[in-house]
């Protein structure tokens, strides 16, 4: 009887192992990337964050820790990169404010934060993080966000903080172009910086997460769809999505959801659903950008209809992988 409970155990764990996962991360740091303004300064430095992004969240997902912990350790290191569009490297509003936005989702449980239009919180994602897991609600803004991460011990900065001057010369010219009516404030004058991560973790768990600074020279409190659940950010039990680009047109495709549902409803390989988005639905509506991708079985996919989108992974084999440009 001992030797058969003894078995029977034995079988149970190795089970437990064969169905472990192999963590996958994947990351991203903005479409958009202009081939003649990449210089090999620029290049080896933006290479270098990026790397570091994906070693720190799969470091995460080595020592056992969650997809959520994975997506959130990267984040942050390009959030504190003053080279994305996300925390410290943030692009500049109308007005020459930073407003930023973020969104994270955990694709086991459905559960999603969001924050919008914040201007001292230092790293959005752990506010959005913190929406989710110490809140009762999923999407905050402005002032409200702010009010509540003083209570939940969000570390807030001075606005000077995420001020680059290059971020502020970028303003500078799309108000010159847009005083001699080259474009629209809302036009093509934009820098696709948002950044990015979705990983699998050896549970099995599917997670994404999204953080931007926006649109240079946004005007009237503008959002696009990186905070927007199911637009710029998405994951469920078979899918976890991260988007870049052009937001008003993510936002009415609800593109991040509808390349999950592609994975989900029609059997779609992941490479497959997100290309159909990003090369097909989102150009019929007069958008660019791109995603990365990822499936519960460690498939993903990271297509783009720009000159560029930074990105990075690391493979089942825990290799590292860095790109930029679409050669």
């Amino acid at each position: 009887m001992l030797v058969r409970c003894i078995l029977a155990a034995s079988l149970c764990l190795f089970a437990g192992l064969a169905e472990a996962a192999v963590p996958v991360l994947v990351i991203h740091g903005g479409a958009g990337v202009i081939r003649k303004d990449l210089t090999p300064e620029k290049e080896k430095l933006v290479r270098a964050d990026l790397e570091t992004a994906l070693k720190n969240g799969y470091a995460a997902l080595k020592s056992g820790g969650s997809s959520l912990d994975a997506v959130t350790k990267a984040i942050l290191v390009l959030e504190d990169s003053p080279r994305f569009n996300a925390g410290k490297g943030a692009v500049f509003t109308h007005d020459g404010r930073n407003e930023l936005d973020a969104a994270i989702m955990d694709g086991a449980t459905l559960r999603a934060g969001a924050i919008a239009g914040v201007h001292r919180v230092k790293n959005p994602v752990l506010l959005a993080r913190a929406v989710m897991e110490k809140s009762p609600h999923v999407f905050l803004i402005g002032d409200g966000a702010e009010a509540f991460a003083k209570t939940v011990g969000i570390e807030l900065v001075d606005p000077s903080y995420f001020r680059t001057e290059e971020r502020w010369q970028q303003l500078q010219e799309a108000l010159k172009a847009e005083a001699k009516n080259q474009h629209s404030s809302l036009g093509r004058a934009i820098h696709y910086g948002t950044v990015g991560a979705v990983a699998l973790d050896s549970a099995g768990r599917l997670a994404a997460a999204t953080s931007t600074g926006g649109m240079t020279n946004k005007r009237w409190g503008r959002v696009g769809d990186s905070p927007v659940i199911g637009a710029g950010t998405y994951a469920n039990a078979h899918c976890a999505v991260s988007a870049t680009g052009w937001g008003e047109y993510y936002i009415r495709a609800a593109a991040a959801h509808d390349i999950c549902a592609r994975v989900e409803y029609a059997k779609k390989p992941v490479a497959q659903a997100a290309k159909e988005v990003v090369m097909d639905v989102i150009p019929k509506l007069g958008g660019d950008g791109g995603v990365i991708a990822l499936d519960a079985d460690g498939n993903f996919a990271t297509p783009f209809n720009t000159d560029g989108m930074y990105r990075g992974w690391v493979d089942r084999d825990g290799k590292v992988h860095v790109a930029i440009l679409g050669d």
